[in-house]
C-alpha cells in the first residue's frame, strides 16, 4: 500500500469539504474531518468495490451511519469518478444527487441507503451481513458511526444481534472524536465504557489511531481475518483534523465556514 498517495488523497478529501461546505453555506466539517483517513482506507484498500461497477453483487457494503459527514463520502466517490468533481459544488442546493445526508434515491453510486437520523446505520448493516450469511456470499460490510451516536438504543439491539449471530462480515468503526453537537461525548451521557460494553455482547474490539493508515489497515485486516465474532475498530480522531482552527472545537460540529477562512483551511490543507 503506497501510504503518500493514500496521504495525499486526504489532503484532497479535506479540500473538497471545505471547499463543498463553503458554497453550500451550511454542513458539517467536524465530524467528516476526522473520519477522512478511515474512510479513505477502506474505498482505496480495503473494500471490493469497482467504480466501473458500484453494484457489482460481489461488493463489500458500505453503511455511512452517521450520515450528517457525508461530504466526505462525495469527495472520495468523485476521487474514484464515480461522480464528477465539479458536482461537488451542488452539494446541498435544490435537484442536486449531494443532499446533506445521503439518499438513495438520487440514484448515486456507492450510497447503499439513505441515512441521517443516527442509530440505524448498524442495524441496516447487521441485516444485510445476515442476509448475506444465509445466502452463503462472502460480501463484507462496513458500517462508519459516530461517538455520540452510541446514546442511541437501536445501536444496541443491533450488537446484540449481530453478536449473538456471530456476523463476522459485519465490521463497525466508530469514528470518536470525543464531541457532539451540544458539547463533549463524556459531559452529554458517557459512552464509558465502550470497549468492554461491545465485548459483553460477542464482539472482536480493537482501537487505534484514527488518522495513522498503518494502524487503520492493521485493523481492517484484523476484522477480516476474525472468525465466528464480528469486529468494532474504535478509531480515536480529532475533531475538524487538518484544519487547526477547527480542531477539537464543538462550535464547527455543524456550520460552514467563510470564504475567508476558507482561503485560511485550504492553505493549511497543502498538498
Amino acid at each position: 500500500m503506497d501510504l503518500e498517495k493514500l496521504k495525499n488523497i486526504a489532503k484532497k478529501v479535506r479540500r473538497d469539504i471545505i471547499t463543498m461546505l463553503t458554497e453550500a453555506g451550511s454542513g458539517h466539517p467536524g465530524g467528516s474531518l476526522s473520519s477522512v483517513e478511515l474512510v479513505v482506507a477502506l474505498y482505496f484498500g480495503v473494500m471490493k468495490f469497482d467504480p466501473k461497477n458500484p453494484l457489482d453483487p460481489e461488493r463489500d457494503y458500505f453503511i455511512l451511519s452517521k450520515g450528517h459527514v457525508c461530504p466526505v463520502l462525495y469527495s472520495v466517490l468523485a476521487q474514484l469518478e464515480c461522480l464528477k468533481s465539479d458536482e461537488l459544488c451542488s452539494l446541498r442546493k435544490i435537484g442536486s444527487r449531494l443532499q446533506g445526508h445521503p439518499a438513495k434515491d438520487k440514484m448515486l453510486p456507492g450510497v447503499e441507503v439513505s441515512t441521517g437520523s443516527l442509530g440505524y446505520g448498524l442495524s441496516i448493516g447487521a441485516g444485510i451481513a445476515l442476509g448475506l450469511k444465509a445466502e452463503k456470499k462472502n460480501n463484507r460490510v462496513f458500517v462508519l458511526m459516530g461517538d455520540g451516536e452510541q446514546q442511541e438504543g437501536s445501536i444496541w439491539e443491533a450488537v446484540m444481534a449481530a453478536g449473538d449471530r456471530n456476523l463476522d462480515n459485519l465490521c463497525g468503526i466508530i469514528d470518536s472524536n470525543k464531541l457532539q453537537i451540544d458539547g463533549k461525548v463524556e459531559d452529554i451521557m458517557s459512552i464509558e465504557p465502550l470497549a468492554e460494553k461491545y465485548r459483553a455482547f460477542k464482539w472482536n474490539v480493537i482501537e487505534i489511531d484514527g488518522h495513522n493508515f498503518k494502524e487503520i489497515f492493521k485493523a481492517y485486516d484484523k476484522a477480516l481475518k476474525t472468525k465466528g465474532k464480528p469486529t468494532l475498530i474504535i478509531a480515536n480522531t480529532i475533531k475538524g483534523k487538518g484544519v487547526s482552527f477547527m480542531e477539537n472545537i464543538v462550535d464547527w460540529h455543524g456550520k460552514a465556514p467563510s470564504k475567508e477562512l476558507m482561503e485560511k483551511a485550504l492553505n493549511e490543507i497543502s498538498i
